[in-house]
């Protein structure tokens, strides 16, 4: 694997990271577990937390949300979008058979099965067509993994902390403060994040989801505050009482894979019909 490779994609697929954090996050693990990590148990993956922490700076993250944050990427529906991600494949991985959409669908399916309200089915649907960044020419540090708040000290919450040593924001002295850049429980609303998938598909979407969306499509990769219970002195209470729904959301982003494949021939026309309750035929993306 070439050196420019191993920069953009440490990573055989995207989906090693999500299989990493299932097993991080794993119901009924000792805090001790929860701790032990090797980097060498995964390769591919510590090297994916080392650029991302290294890259991810408040400048880098500034950058991309004034790069996307206009939605100049076309108009699309998000079918087509689904489509897209859809040729985003791994032919190294012998394991899996299910395409991008039968993952999204598989969220989603776990969702509904449990009677949970239409928007919320769609959400999970909906909640890593963000990925498509991928797509746009991003590396994969900065399309996925835990996201952080920038700007701020580092939560020793964030996997692989030791890898912030290497980042520029980490020899501004503004930046390591407890508070930095923000102000006492200013919001989340205020704070800037890593840059990802998350961040991408909340402004995508934000126009046309319930605000309980917005917080699960937006903060569902923020594993240091959601599962972690940092940056706490950062939140307002509105967060705190939106939070529950991110809490909602975690076990089926975590736990869906592995499920059984979706039968989309089955499944589509209802999607079809709850798409268009939400959204017009074309969005901005």
């Amino acid at each position: 694997m070439s050196t420019s490779t191993l920069e953009t994609a440490p990573m055989k697929e995207l989906d090693e990271w999500d299989d990493f954090v299932a097993t991080r996050y794993k119901q009924g693990k000792t805090e001790e577990e929860f701790r032990n990590y090797k980097p060498d148990a995964n390769p591919g993956v510590t090297e994916f937390y080392r650029l991302n922490h290294l890259h991810q700076t408040l400048d880098f993250v500034l950058q991309k949300k004034a790069q996307y944050g206009g939605l100049e990427k076309g108009e699309k529906s998000i079918w087509d979008q689904a489509e897209y991600l859809n040729t985003l494949v791994d032919d190294s991985d012998p394991d899996t058979d299910l395409t991008q959409i039968q993952h999204l669908f598989q969220t989603s399916e776990a969702i509904r099965k449990d009677g949970h309200p239409d928007w919320m089915v769609l959400t999970g649907f909906m909640h890593d067509l963000g990925k498509v960044l991928c797509l746009y020419g991003e590396p994969q540090w900065a399309v996925v993994g835990d996201t952080f708040p920038v700007g701020c000290a580092y939560s020793d919450q964030i996997v692989f902390p030791e890898f912030f040593v290497a980042n520029p924001d980490s020899k501004v002295a503004e930046y390591q403060t407890e508070y930095g850049i923000y102000e006492p429980n200013c919001g989340l609303g205020k704070v800037h994040l890593s840059w990802g998938h998350d961040e991408y598909i909340y402004m995508v979407t934000r126009k046309y989801l319930p605000e309980p969306a917005h917080y699960m499509l937006r903060y569902h990769s923020f594993y240091p505050a959601h599962r972690g219970g940092a940056y706490q002195h950062l939140m307002n209470k509105h967060d705190k009482e939106m939070f529950q729904w991110v809490h909602k959301f975690n076990p089926y982003d975590l736990y869906s894979k592995g499920l059984e494949k979706p039968n989309l021939a089955e499944i589509m026309p209802y999607y079809q019909d709850l798409a268009a309750k939400f959204f017009p035929d074309k969005i901005a993306w």
